[in-house]
């Protein structure tokens, strides 16, 4: 058996989704007349409550054209850092928009709005004017942490009273939707833009759309044709990413309970030193100081189970629609007399 666990991007679209993705009726994206991308874009915009959407090949793109339409350089951002829009966009933050990082420190990948608040330059030629702040939610590099509405709403007012744009990277924000106690439309009125990904929980096999308002999502297409985004019979892919937030939204509180599962085995393991606190489909372990991360990725490699170096000494699992209970039972049987020394 194999049971790849390195991430919620190695799912195969199900037959259903092959089946939507055949039958879309398609034309040319960059003319503006493929049906199915127009249909996903509306479908997505009004799930969150927002004005537009535009449809993209992956959510790297998304999230550089949501930071170079909300700010002007030179200038810069505010994110965590650990944020993904720092740490594995390429330095497209500086290359793309001509932004300063201004990086800080938080809870497993949150911000709050004090900390954001004592973050913003000064009106001071010495420093880069801050234009934007980005939230990752859920945070990847924090184990899948969740914001609560509560700090996202103080977040929103700071903003909005010191006149700064506020980003959403939500690469994998139906997972916190899922658990949370707020809803699309909720974010919808949190956010100046948001990125949303198709091809990780959901399922989809290629895909992220950027919501905003009309003005935005304007800007959007021409920085989109910029990076090469313009896609053209791209119906195909939209429905595959229309069918997704049909269908295997609500689904992905399975793949939570099978994390949380994994993360208890875990803690009962010899060769684990510490189980992060598992929140949604995200487990991260740390390995004893003795082992290498390699070696233990070999190891669980050779038994049929794939996973991914996370860090010093860490581990990364995954779960995802194509990860079984027969493949969980599997899992936890390898993990539970597996050796290390």
């Amino acid at each position: 058996m194999l049971v790849d666990l390195r991430s919620d991007t190695v799912t195969k679209p199900t037959a259903a989704m092959k089946a939507a993705m055949f039958e879309a009726p398609i034309g040319d994206d960059v003319f503006g007349d493929d049906p199915s991308v127009n249909a996903l874009q509306e479908y997505a915009a009004n799930m969150f409550g927002m004005e537009a959407a535009l449809f993209c090949p992956s959510g790297t793109m998304t999230n550089q054209i949501a930071i170079k339409i909300n700010s002007h350089a030179p200038g810069e951002i505010i994110c965590h850092e650990l944020s993904h829009v720092y740490k594995y966009e390429g330095g497209g933050i500086g290359f793309n928009a001509g932004l300063a990082s201004h990086l800080l420190s938080g809870n497993h990948g949150r911000l709050n709005a004090l900390q954001i608040e004592k973050a913003i330059q000064p009106d001071d030629p010495h420093f880069p004017e801050t234009q934007l702040v980005s939230l990752e939610n859920t945070c990847n590099k924090g184990g899948g942490t969740i914001y609560d509405l509560s700090t996202l709403l103080e977040i929103k007012e700071l903003c909005h009273n010191r006149a700064l744009k506020l980003h959403l990277d939500g690469a994998r924000l139906f997972n916190a939707l899922v658990e949370s106690d707020y809803t699309a439309k909720d974010m919808g009125q949190v956010f100046d833009t948001i990125s949303i990904c198709l091809s990780k929980g959901l399922a989809a096999p290629v895909g992220s759309l950027l919501l905003g308002n009309k003005r935005a999502i304007h800007k959007a297409i021409r920085i989109r044709k910029l990076f090469g985004g313009g896609m053209r019979q791209a119906g195909f892919l939209a429905a595959a990413g229309s069918y997704a937030l049909q269908h295997h939204i609500d689904r992905l509180s399975v793949d939570h309970q099978r994390a949380k599962v994994l993360g208890d085995t875990l803690k009962k393991c010899s060769f684990v030193a510490s189980v992060m606190a598992v929140h949604t489909n995200i487990v991260v372990f740390q390995i004893l100081d003795s082992l290498k991360v390699p070696e233990v990725l070999s190891v669980l490699q050779s038994k049929g189970i794939l996973a991914a170096a996370f860090g010093p000494q860490q581990i990364r699992l995954v779960t995802h629609l194509d990860f079984t209970d027969a493949m969980l039972d599997y899992t936890l049987a390898v993990l539970n007399d597996l050796a290390l020394t």
